[in-house]
């Protein structure tokens, strides 16, 4: 079955890669985009798909990107990310601006060049990632608790103002999924970043392009506002059930 053109940011690796895959496999023409060109084009490959550089903090490569768009059906506004794990007293401004560009501002320069070929398909669909960071904040993360609450802030209102279009709107809210978010958050450390799932089983990237293909299946009259998921051992951001050893 042909769905259309999918549109999906941060698809080099994670939850974006997974999400292409999925989304490619339920019918959708792909026309993917990432920082690390190499990756999305050997992806591209893969499926069959478009693939183009993008950085979503950077208006002229947004709008470099779009232009090579020959129409959009559904936009999946997946890249983001968080930096550090500092205090509000000590965390650099320049991690929080990033934060912002990324989760953001670029949700918006992206959700803005595409919205006219979103309404004129007759049927659009926006999935942004979120995260339960934006409703469960917890110490050291207010740079991205503070991004990602402008994105749930975001896409509520973009449901507003979009009532009375034929666009849906949805945001997913992972709780703990084992990508390279927590190596890219503690600078490539790897071994700080095993630590953060040390005894829980979390969920995986494809666990969540699972909600994505879901969503973006539902008959056009049914709009899934939010997702929030998480894994069994998890209850919030703060509190999870952590096994003393792999077997137990």
């Amino acid at each position: 079955m042909k769905r259309g053109v999918a549109v999906v940011t941060g698809a080099s690796s994670g939850i974006g890669a997974a999400s292409a895959r999925r989304l490619a496999a339920e019918g959708f023409e792909l026309v993917i985009g990432a920082r690390r060109l190499d990756r999305v084009e050997a992806l591209a490959t893969e499926l069959g798909a478009t693939a183009h550089h993008l950085d979503v903090t950077d208006r002229d490569s947004v709008h470099d990107f779009v232009d090579a768009v020959p129409s959009c059906h559904l936009l999946v506004n997946n890249a983001g990310g968080a930096l550090g794990l500092d205090p509000v007293a000590t965390g650099p401004e320049s991690d929080w601006a990033w934060m912002f560009e990324a989760n953001v501002l670029g949700v918006l320069r992206m959700t803005q060049a595409l919205l006219p070929m979103l309404e004129a398909s007759g049927d659009g669909h926006i999935i942004n990632m979120g995260s339960i960071a934006a409703f469960e904040p917890y110490p050291g993360g207010a740079g991205y608790n503070a991004a990602k609450a402008g994105l749930l802030a975001l896409t509520r209102v973009l449901r507003m103002e979009l009532l009375g279009k034929p666009i849906r709107i949805t945001e997913i809210d992972p709780g703990m999924v084992e990508t390279e978010f927590s190596v890219v958050r503690f600078g490539g450390d790897a071994e700080r970043a095993a630590k953060v799932y040390a005894g829980i089983t979390p969920l995986t990237a494809d666990d969540i392009a699972d909600c994505v293909a879901w969503a973006a299946t539902r008959p056009s009259n049914v709009n899934i506002d939010q997702i929030v998921v998480r894994p069994r051992a998890q209850a919030t951001a703060m509190l999870a059930h952590r096994n003393e050893s792999p077997t137990d």
